[in-house]
This record gives C-alpha cells, structure tokens and sequence, in this order.
C-alpha cells in the first residue's frame, strides 16, 4: 500500500487527477484480501493491484469514469467457480471494491 501511495503522491504533484480504488470485502476466495489498493490517473496510468485479469481492466475503466464524474463509488465482480474458469479468473468469489477520487 505504501508503494501505492508513493505513486499516487508523485503523480498528483505532476497535476494528475488520481483515483483509488480499493478492496473493502471478499465473500469467497479472491486473489487479494481487503485494504489491497489500486490508484489510476486521468491517463490511464496504474500502480498497485485489486485483482487480476479482466478485472483490472475493468477497474481502469471504472477509475477513469470516476475521476470524470467526479463521484464515489462501490463496485462488485463475482464469479461462479465455473464463469471464473471460463474468463481467466481461477479464484471465483466476490470482490466489493470502493472507488474515489483522491483530493489531496
């Protein structure tokens, strides 16, 4: 986490907008526990992980919807064990993720 916020620091002094994405909850298995961190900036660039596979990218673009709305938000990705197999996420389970952007 720290490295994450290092990253999100730097970026935020170059005047990039930066969003945070973390994990609050996993019912299941899931490949992070709570409190693993993501930050995004208005360009796409990511430091730190919540995931993995198509997740990941699906929590880019999620960040980069928040930094444009400029809103709070929690977002939920499950899978069956069986869906999980089929897209690449072996773990199954469900993951509850808050995004926001950062204001400091």
């Amino acid at each position: 986490m720290q490295d994450v916020l290092e990253q999100a620091t730097a970026w935020r002094r170059q005047g990039r907008r930066v969003a945070i994405a973390r994990v609050v909850e996993v019912a299941g298995s899931g490949p992070r526990e709570p409190g693993a961190a993501m930050v995004v900036t208005d360009r796409g660039e990511v430091a730190g992980s919540v995931s993995g596979g198509c997740v990941e990218s699906a929590v880019v673009t999620e960040a980069l919807d928040v930094l444009d709305r400029e809103e709070r938000r929690l977002i939920t990705f499950g899978y069956s064990d069986a869906e999980g197999m089929a897209v690449g996420l072996t773990c199954g389970g469900t993951i509850h993720l808050f995004l926001e952007p950062l204001d400091w």
